[in-house]
């Protein structure tokens, strides 16, 4: 009987494909001073192009409060230098978990979506959530709805997109609706719960 004969061993190395990868840090734009705000792995630069990133506000300012732990920024990745990969500000998202705790029984909650267009050209969805301290009648309700429409119409639509974004993300804008609203009546709570930027760009790949 002929003796089998070991099988042959290919000439081919295998390559690790996690070791032809490289890091990048992931740059958030001047609106928030130009931060290294996370890092992501990729086998070539083109890959990273137009990837979205999205990141904990408090991993982009270092401070732990209520705000920044609800809060997600989310960064689309427009260039890469070296091993730098730089980033625009597309949108924000509170925590549907925290917006759910909002709406208790009892409440009255006002949801809108706000389409406007900033000083510079951008357009952006800006969606707002009112949460009263108790029910309210479907009138008061519209004229809440009117009046915060309003108010962010007016108080955006002077501002340059990444001023924008920046007062909202930080909570300020909210403020500032929570004071028009408030006005008119009694308000638990006024919140940009999420923000949308209308794009173009071409598709790499």
């Amino acid at each position: 009987m002929a003796e089998k004969k070991p099988p042959m061993k290919s000439g081919k190395k295998v390559v690790d494909k996690w070791k032809t990868k490289q890091w990048y840090n992931v740059v958030a734009p001047e609106v928030f001073e130009g931060r290294v705000v996370a890092e992501i792995v990729a086998s070539e630069p083109d890959h990273l192009l137009n990837r979205i990133v999205p990141v904990n506000l408090m991993d982009i300012t270092g401070k732990m409060s209520q705000q920044n732990i609800y809060t997600t920024v989310k960064f689309r990745i427009t260039e890469v230098k070296g091993n730098n990969a730089y980033t625009k500000i597309i949108g924000h998202e509170l925590a549907p978990g925290y917006i759910k705790t909002l709406a208790r029984k009892g409440r009255s909650i006002i949801h809108y979506v706000v389409p406007m267009e900033t000083k510079d050209g951008r357009k952006v969805k800006v969606k707002i959530v009112g949460v009263t301290f108790s029910k309210v009648s479907a009138n008061t309700k519209k004229n809440l709805r009117n009046a915060l429409v309003k108010a962010v119409l007016e108080n955006g639509k002077p501002m340059g997109y990444d001023e924008l974004m920046k007062e909202i993300v930080y909570g300020n804008f909210a403020n500032k609706l929570f004071s028009v609203a408030n006005a008119i009546n009694a308000m638990r709570r006024v919140e940009v719960r999420k923000t949308e930027l209308e794009e173009t760009f071409r598709t790499v790949g």
